[in-house]
């Protein structure tokens, strides 16, 4: 195998490295942001006054 082909096999590979790491971050901060809305939704639904107290008398 020549130098030429070697090279460019390399810089190819590190290429789709590169490709596949970008998406990687990409999701990861994606999944970040609906993490985040998720919290935001969960708090947001809380209703600190029910479920204080509890009827025991039947």
């Amino acid at each position: 195998m020549d130098i030429a082909k070697l090279s460019i096999m390399m810089s190819q590979s590190q290429l789709k490295q590169q490709a596949s790491i970008s998406v990687m971050k990409h999701t990861m901060d994606h999944a970040e942001m609906q993490s985040e809305q998720m919290i935001q939704m969960l708090e947001q639904s809380v209703q600190p006054h029910l479920g204080g107290n509890i009827d025991v008398r039947a």
